[in-house]
């Protein structure tokens, strides 16, 4: 549905994009994650036409958004991460000006109005100013904006941002019914948010884009080395001596604690953590010790990002970035 091929994109001499490369499926919710100036928003501008490229393309359903602009982005639904309100008109009326522009008339628009309203939760609203809206209705408006003309893209940057507990979680309902509709895609920095909402997740750090699988693969990919903490009634050295009988140990630390007991950690690079789990438990039942706690930690969505965007490196302090096409950054500098 939207392929994204060795997109780049410069601010004079600042490379925001760096030779991005990758397909979304139709269907589904992908959320683009990464720390902020990481090159999301840059990126979902090129994507949605609102912002040209250096250098690469994007295809919406075969369309170049640059080449065929009016057939992409009739594909595409996009809520910036400041949506484009006009504070002093109603929703009715807003959405009405915004139908009218995509092209809708007459009884089609009135439907489609009603339609995105009922969807976003809205209708009650409708006639009051949108000045007056909480900022999580303002969302909602923004995603109804979004969704006329029927697209078969949504792209939502940081919807969440700014909103409470509550409105966050509302907005995360209607972004995941979205999904079974539209292809959906949007872009958070809230690690949870994307955990929970995304069936495949993007992760991009200092414009490059440096993961992009499903999260429960992504978990097994930075699985290793697993941890566990454990409690045992011994002395440190015994616990070693026990310990000594797992094989699949790669680190062993050991701390005496209060009452005779002692806490050890263990790192291991064997991908089946409960295998490791299990032979430390029936080591200590063969020696008669009573292993009083044990704990199993593995990598979460939080250590995977961490890792992965941790690792990618920015450029250095006082490092010209790589030669920009001369030719297109000039044609830029014209369109400013």
């Amino acid at each position: 549905m939207i392929q994204v091929e060795h997109l780049t994109k410069y601010y004079g001499d600042h490379l925001a994009v760096s030779d991005l490369s990758f397909e979304i499926g139709e269907g589904h919710v992908y959320g683009f994650l990464g720390p902020n100036g990481a090159g999301k928003s840059t990126t979902m501008n090129i994507m949605t036409g609102c912002l040209s490229a250096t250098e690469g393309r994007v295809l919406i359903d075969g369309h170049d958004i640059f080449e065929e602009p009016n057939a992409a982005k009739k594909l595409i639904g996009y809520l910036p991460e400041q949506p484009p309100l006009y504070l002093n008109e109603t929703p009715a009326e807003y959405l009405r000006f915004v139908g009218e522009a995509k092209g809708l008339r007459g009884a089609a628009l009135t439907e489609q109005i009603g339609a995105v309203m009922e969807q976003t939760g809205i209708r009650e609203v409708r006639n009051r100013r949108i000045s007056a809206l909480s900022k999580g209705y303002r969302q909602r408006v923004g995603i109804a904006q979004a969704l006329l003309g029927d697209p078969r893209v949504i792209i939502l940057d940081e919807p969440t941002v700014g909103l409470d507990p509550i409105q966050i979680l509302e907005i995360r309902d209607l972004i995941r019914d979205l999904g079974r509709t539209h292809t959906v895609v949007f872009s958070s920095h809230i690690l949870s948010e994307v955990q929970t909402i995304c069936d495949e997740i993007l992760i991009i750090a200092h414009g490059k884009l440096v993961a992009f699988d499903r999260p429960e693969d992504l978990e097994k990919r930075l699985l290793s080395p697993s941890e566990i903490d454990l409690t045992a009634e011994a002395a440190p050295e015994r616990v070693r001596e026990i310990l000594a009988q797992v094989e699949q140990i790669a680190d062993l630390t050991t701390e005496a604690a209060e009452g005779g007991l002692t806490a050890a950690h263990i790192r291991t690079d064997c991908d089946d953590i409960y295998a490791v789990s299990r032979s430390v438990f029936f080591a200590f039942a063969a020696a008669g010790t009573a292993l009083l706690e044990m704990r199993l930690k593995r990598a979460d969505l939080e250590d995977i990002f961490l890792e992965l965007t941790e690792r990618t490196e920015a450029p250095a302090a006082g490092e010209a970035p790589p030669e920009a096409p001369e030719e297109k950054r000039e044609s830029e500098a014209d369109e400013t």
